[in-house]
């Protein structure tokens, strides 16, 4: 008796103290990757040409990590182009010296020279992904980035019985950087792609595409979650599966309300996560990729596909193409984008600012400069509140943390100088265009709205807006001129949708607020290259908040210099 009484207790510490192991969350893992950027010869659509590659592959390499895991990759530059990478989406805290913009915060890993990237990703997961930030070299230098949630959280829908990374992209039989230049040597846009890609793949649409179609074997009764990836330069995409539903999931690394969906609509630096039931009569689908455009303005309209083959099927048997929406498909954009919506969960909740301490309304101008040189005597450029963004030869973060003057001004305006019937007649005309490294300051954890309103001085479009370090939310949304009276009484400030890349309708206006918590200097530009790259670009800088530990980080040994 006495020896049961004496072992009872110790057994009783021993379950408990295995119990309480097991309750505790995995420790954080740090999660290291060589990066080799290097020419590589690829052959697409009977073209055989040398392009810039990470470890040889394109796409390039996924990164695997868990939320809460800290992330070292090294990067070395082997190509004959200076640049560097920026990780899409991930909010780099107080580390914007991780972030990869070339010129905003950091200068370029010049060839032969090597940059590590080292951040923490903290309150993040789902999928992102990384690309090269400088001329027009993501066209082929991007990949995936797939954060798992923490060891024995679930995801907060059905667990699928597998994933598959589906990255969307354009190719050019031509040099992307001699098209980017001639272009801007004219003074007009540059030639269009000549096909889209997924997973860097054509498919049979295609000549020489036989062995250049991606394909995925299937399980009928299975579940697949299929993590979606825009990382084309210039076009929004519809992307559907013959005879096969989509279910939202997770937009930008956040997750929704659950929807149905026959195709989805993806900008340019988005991702969208949906889950697709293999319940169809056992055969072989067609993935299909095409172009979204809304205005008058010319697109790569060819369409991408991939095969979605059910096991014990063979590849004789002729895949069926989905039925896309049609290219110029407004009310399916509208509609589609009105379905998101935050998951808003006591685990997941939607912290929507509901109070606005600054207020700014910026406006998207495509206009025309006079150049000497160019072909009309005329050179396309864009603006947000008629400030052509001049990209600076000291990067932006560095000038700032190190106080040195006559890079930048901190003096964006907040709104348009000249108010104007934004989405009336075509005006054909700049409004007296600036050019200028200008720069809005922000107090640390203010809260924020802007207002992107398209304007039509040459043509209304569609623009995806990227901002750097954050997340926001989509409160609002609508066609035409926002008004500031009527249209915040229609905000959701209840479970908008929370990302880090938004659309901005054609010929009208959204509405996303951010508390501006995470100090730095950070891009906002529209996630169009050739837009980007005619001035559709500003920064914010967002002050260090009170104590050290709202401050920017000290930055790393290793930064590349200018």
């Amino acid at each position: 008796m006495a020896k049961q009484t004496s072992f009872c207790p110790v057994l009783g510490f021993l379950v408990i103290g295995f119990l309480c192991f097991i309750c505790l969350p995995a420790e954080a893992a740090l999660k290291k990757y060589q990066f080799d950027v290097q020419v590589a010869n690829v052959s697409r659509l009977c073209h055989a040409k040398p392009i810039v590659t990470v470890n040889g592959r394109f796409p390039g390499p996924t990164i695997y990590a868990r939320e809460g895991d800290r992330v070292q990759i090294n990067v070395t530059n082997y190509a004959q182009y200076n640049l560097s990478i920026h990780w899409h989406g991930l909010k780099q805290y107080r580390n914007g010296w991780a972030d990869g913009p070339a010129y905003i915060t950091q200068c370029p890993i010049q060839t032969g020279n090597s940059y590590v990237y080292d951040f923490n990703i903290t309150g993040q997961r789902g999928t992102l992904w990384w690309h090269a930030h400088i001329l027009w070299l993501r066209a082929t230098v991007y990949g995936a980035i797939v954060i798992m949630p923490q060891q024995g959280t679930p995801f907060p829908f059905p667990q699928p019985d597998r994933e598959e990374v589906l990255v969307l992209g354009e190719w050019w039989n031509a040099d992307v950087e001699e098209v980017e230049k001639q272009g801007n040597a004219l003074g007009i846009p540059p030639n269009m792609s000549d096909a889209h890609t997924i997973n860097g793949k054509p498919g049979p649409l295609f000549p020489c595409s036989e062995k250049h179609t991606f394909a995925m074997e299937v399980e009928k009764g299975k579940t697949y979650l299929l993590r979606i990836v825009n990382a084309a330069l210039n076009d929004e995409l519809f992307f559907a599966l013959a005879n096969h539903t989509f279910t939202v999931v997770e937009i930008d690394a956040v997750y929704t309300k659950p929807f149905s969906t026959e195709a989805i609509l993806i900008a340019p630096g988005q991702t969208t996560n949906v889950l697709v039931r293999a319940n169809q009569v056992p055969g072989r689908y067609f993935m299909a990729a095409r172009a979204f455009m809304d205005a008058p303005i010319s697109v790569d309209n060819k369409t991408a596909t991939a095969i979605f083959q059910y096991k014990g099927i063979p590849q004789t048997l002729l895949p069926k193409l989905p039925t896309l929406p049609e290219q110029n498909d407004t009310n399916f954009a509208l509609t589609y984008n009105s379905k998101l919506r935050s998951l808003n969960t006591p685990k997941y909740p939607a912290n929507v600012p509901l109070n606005v301490d600054r207020h700014l309304l910026l406006t998207v101008g495509l206009g025309i400069n006079p150049c000497p040189t160019c072909l009309n005597g005329t050179r396309f450029t864009a603006s947000l509140n008629n400030i052509t963004f001049s990209m600076p030869q000291t990067a932006l973060l560095q000038a700032h943390y190190f106080n040195i003057k006559g890079v930048y001004t901190p003096d964006f305006p907040d709104k348009p100088p000249t108010p104007f019937n934004f989405t009336g007649a075509p005006l054909t005309a700049n409004l007296r265009t600036n050019l200028g490294t200008r720069l809005s300051k922000i107090a640390f954890n203010s809260t924020v709205e802007i207002v992107i309103q398209d304007t039509n001085l040459l043509s209304v479009e569609s623009h995806p807006f990227h901002l750097h370090g954050y997340n926001f939310f989509v409160v609002g949304t609508g066609v035409g001129n926002f008004d500031p009276k009527k249209d915040p009484a229609k905000y959701n400030l209840v479970d908008p949708v929370e990302r880090n890349t938004v659309g901005v309708p054609t010929g009208g206006w959204t509405a996303i607020r951010f508390r501006a918590d995470n100090p730095g200097v950070w891009f906002f530009h529209c996630h169009l290259e050739l837009h980007t790259g005619w001035g559709l670009k500003t920064a914010f800088l967002v002050e260090n908040g009170p104590g050290s530990d709202h401050n920017i980080l000290p930055p790393p040994k290793d930064l590349p210099r200018c």
